[in-house]
């Protein structure tokens, strides 16, 4: 599986952002998604999973209630809507795909795929 991911780009705080990642293959709809951030200096951090079939998210406290994961299978596409963005929200925004079938998890290194990362900027 081929990650692509898109839509980042310079905010300004209380803005919004649709990211969306889109997948190669026709499996895809068999993996649960993630999206992490990885801000400067900092580690990676998982940020919204969602489950193969849709219907089950996780998100992390910092953006519940702010951000929105959803997927599209008929499209291999999965979005992260960013809405009430902070400067603290600026980082590389990655999307990655889990094979394994347990959901949620939020370490990196578990996550099989991943896509080349969007850069989010928000100013303040």
């Amino acid at each position: 599986v081929q990650l692509q991911a898109s839509g980042g780009g310079l905010v300004q705080a209380g803005g919004s952002l649709r990211l969306s990642c889109v997948a190669s293959g026709r499996t895809f709809s068999s993996y649960h998604m993630g999206w992490f951030r990885q801000a400067p200096g900092k580690e990676r951090e998982f940020v919204a999973g969602l489950s193969s079939s849709g219907g089950t998210t996780y998100y992390a406290d910092s953006v519940k209630g702010r951000f929105t994961i959803s997927r599209d299978n008929a499209k291999n596409t999965v979005y992260l809507q960013m809405n009430s963005l902070k400067p603290e929200d600026t980082a590389i925004y990655y999307c990655a795909a889990d094979k394994v079938p347990l959901f949620p998890r939020l370490t990196p290194v578990l996550y099989d795929y991943w896509g080349q990362g969007t850069l989010v900027t928000v100013s303040s």
